[in-house]
């Protein structure tokens, strides 16, 4: 299960109330991405909500894709956002605070760190096997992002 299968819509129960419908708690879910960014339903929202739905949807879903918002594109920019905050030097339950601040977001702490665990063992994986294809640059690469994610 992928991470973002994991990011559940803050106060999911005050939304639905503001948007007079029921929506799924996972913010990647279609549903929940297609109830949140049609016009009429941020029109319904209060202002601090929409500011933070408004800054979700500039941050991960401004994509040129056909498909968009389901092409994958947000979920990608999404875990990006997490690993750059962990590069900041942030643990799971500051990454959690943060996404909380910045979107409305949770996600258990112990997702965020079984997930920054899964992102360092993909790393080790790609510097072994760079190392094996005797491909240097790609070695050192996947160290140098390893190495920023375990500090």
């Amino acid at each position: 299960m992928a991470i973002t299968d994991k990011i559940y819509v803050k106060n999911h129960r005050q939304l639905a109330s503001q948007l007079e419908t029921s929506i799924p708690k996972s913010a990647f879910a279609g549903a929940t991405l297609d109830l949140l960014f049609q016009g009429e339903n941020l029109a319904k929202l209060d202002d601090t909500t929409r500011d933070r739905v408004l800054d979700f949807a500039e941050d991960f879903m401004d994509c040129d894709c056909e498909a968009n918002p389901h092409c994958g594109h947000p979920e990608e920019k999404f875990v990006r956002y997490l690993l750059e905050l962990r590069e900041q030097g942030l643990g799971p339950d500051a990454i959690v605070d943060v996404m909380g601040d910045d979107y409305m977001l949770y996600a258990y702490p112990g997702d965020i760190l079984s997930f920054l665990d899964d992102s360092v063992r993909t790393l080790e994986a790609i510097e072994s096997l760079a190392a094996v294809d005797d491909n240097g640059e790609q070695e050192r690469r996947a160290r140098q992002r390893r190495q920023d994610l375990v500090r």
